[in-house]
């Protein structure tokens, strides 16, 4: 996806496929379990990426991506610095392409966190280092790769599985249907009329061999699933909040939704959670709520991607 012959990006799922999805997800199990009890800063035995260096542009606020990725690249042997608008010259208006071509010559990888998916786009299409999506406004690849390492480890098969959305069709559902096409799980989408994920993504999922339904009543997407997955009902900068909202209420995560699911369902959220708005209290400190498992797995699911993107994981190498 464009940039100079050779980086390997990594900015939706299809970047990488299948195959080496897999691939980051056995290695994440692994090497978070070879490190069980150990200190958050101690590198791995390996070191895979001692003496890289990884630049971390962000445009939007962050926690998890933020301390996920520098937590990973100590981990791996390497390290990292942080750009954001108000500190460096792209908040007064040095372009995206200089701004690749500088970073290149000065790190080893590019996280770039942003609004506009076609700002990472242009990233990759001048860097000469891999560019990795840390999150636009189409996409959360990063999100999703850490989402199937924690169902996995809650003893979940992605063939056949059953995932269920309620709420907005935003860029982490778009990932999830991406997610879907290429390792054959289902999804049901439960949303209101006007807050459908984007047809592009629907059609990907369907296109790979997943079963996508569109729900506009939530429990009726509900039944028989085997993940019940929500996100912020508004994110930063949307403006049409009360109308969102109110849109949004019959779409709540609660206990009568989550019992209409397997018994052994899990529940995920990528945070930060408005406990109170798109799920209660109950559900997100209940005892199938894994969110704080799915938050520490961004740093394995991390540590993986970068693995791929340096071309030390995968299928071709």
């Amino acid at each position: 996806m464009g940039g100079t012959v050779g980086a390997r990006h990594f900015l939706d799922l299809g970047d990488a496929g299948a195959h080496a999805i897999a691939a980051m997800i056995n290695d994440a199990i692994d090497r978070k379990a070879a490190r069980r009890d150990w200190p958050k800063g101690r590198a791995d035995s390996d070191r895979p990426l001692e003496g890289r260096v990884l630049a971390m542009v962000f445009e939007k606020n962050s926690t998890r991506t933020r301390v996920s990725f520098d937590i990973a690249m100590r981990q791996l042997g390497g390290s990292v610095f942080i750009l954001d608008s108000g500190s460096s010259q792209l908040g007064r208006g040095e372009t995206i392409a200089d701004t690749a071509r500088v970073l290149s010559r000065m790190a080893d990888a590019i996280m770039l966190r942003t609004d506009d998916h076609s700002k990472i786009e242009e990233m990759a299409r001048h860097a000469s280092v891999p560019v990795i999506n840390g999150l636009t406004d189409r996409s959360h690849p990063c999100q999703i790769v850490a989402d199937l390492l924690t169902v996995i480890e809650h003893g979940k098969a992605l063939p056949g599985l059953e995932l269920a959305w309620f709420g907005d069709g935003n860029n982490v559902l778009h990932s999830i249907l991406e997610a879907a096409g290429l390792m054959r799980f289902n999804v049901r989408v439960a949303s209101p009329a006007g807050y459908e994920p984007e047809a592009e993504f629907v059609k990907l999922a369907r296109s790979g061999g997943a079963k996508v339904t569109l729900f506009e009543e939530a429990k009726a997407a509900a039944r028989g699933a085997d993940v019940i997955v929500t996100d912020t009902w508004i994110s930063m900068g949307q403006e049409d909040a009360a109308e969102k909202r109110e849109a949004l209420e019959p779409f709540r995560v609660d206990a009568a939704l989550m019992g209409a699911a397997k018994p052994d369902a899990i529940f995920l959220h990528c945070l930060p959670a408005h406990v109170g708005e798109e799920v209660t209290e109950d559900v997100f400190e209940g005892g199938q709520s894994v969110v704080f498992d799915e938050a520490e797995n961004r740093i394995h699911a991390q540590k993986s991607v970068l693995l791929w993107c340096f071309r030390l994981l995968g299928p071709t190498g």
